[in-house]
């Protein structure tokens, strides 16, 4: 494997802009989100604890399919997320939480790459679909 440089993320992600609905644009394969998801979208929301709840939608042979996660800061910075998708009881365990960091945004937060350090997640968001 190469060494890769750090990844660079938004240097100061303005939270409450990048909250709401998101629709993904393209992506990077990966196994858990299948070929045949279309219509994905993710929404973002900010929780009591400060954390920020995250819930995916795709439409998956004509039936939506949805997946409701928590994200955290990394370090307080809002750029650099962990997220995981386990029942709630289950989320403190570190090694289910996925990389979600916003490495570029549009000056009015309407397409945003999003990724992960080691380069396994890709995903072009935008707030239209």
């Amino acid at each position: 494997m190469t060494d890769l440089p750090p990844l660079k993320t938004v240097t100061d992600l303005k939270l409450p802009r990048y909250l709401g609905t998101w629709y993904e644009i393209a992506r990077l394969p990966m196994r858990h989100e299948p070929e045949g998801c279309t219509d994905v979208s993710a929404h973002y929301q900010l929780l009591d604890n400060g954390n920020v709840g995250v819930t995916n939608r795709c439409r998956m042979d004509g039936e939506i399919e949805e997946a409701t996660g928590e994200a955290c800061a990394i370090d307080n910075d809002s750029a650099r997320l962990e997220v995981s998708f386990l029942p709630k009881g289950l989320r403190w365990l570190p090694f289910a939480k996925g990389d979600y960091w916003v490495m570029q945004v549009a000056p009015d937060y309407s397409v945003a790459l999003v990724g992960s350090p080691d380069r396994r997640y890709l995903w072009l968001l935008a707030r239209e679909p």
